[in-house]
């Protein structure tokens, strides 16, 4: 089972392939092909890769699936005793992304990971 740990939208994510993750809007229409570059780590068959801070050469391939944004948050505003009041609201965009592949850079024709690199 191979895993990888992305950064996208200032948070980070555990993904595999075929898993379907909602992040903050990102360029792209349903259907396009993104190519995510800021992977910081890979696990495959218990063997762990770590970036400082990403791994150089992986990225993590997806799908665009569907936009839109999300539910209204009301924040709402209120100083006690005195007449201030400020009602607002505000609409999240996001992205579904559909994992597609995930590639990792290799070194003299092996993989690029072997035992755990978490010295």
């Amino acid at each position: 089972m191979m895993y990888a740990v992305i950064s996208t939208g200032g948070k980070q994510y555990r993904v595999r392939t075929g898993d379907i993750i909602r992040v903050e809007s990102v360029a792209g229409d349903p259907g396009d092909i993104i190519d995510l570059p800021n992977v910081s780590m890979v696990s495959k068959d218990g063997n762990v890769l770590v970036g400082t801070p990403d791994i150089t050469g992986a990225k993590v391939t997806t799908e665009v699936m569907d936009k839109g944004r999300a539910k209204k948050v009301i924040v709402f505003k209120y100083k006690a005793k005195t007449t201030y009041r400020k009602k607002n609201g505000h609409r999240q965009a996001y992205t579904d992304l559909k994992i597609t592949g995930i590639s990792v850079p290799t070194k003299k024709g092996k993989r690029y990971y072997g035992k755990s690199q978490m010295n």
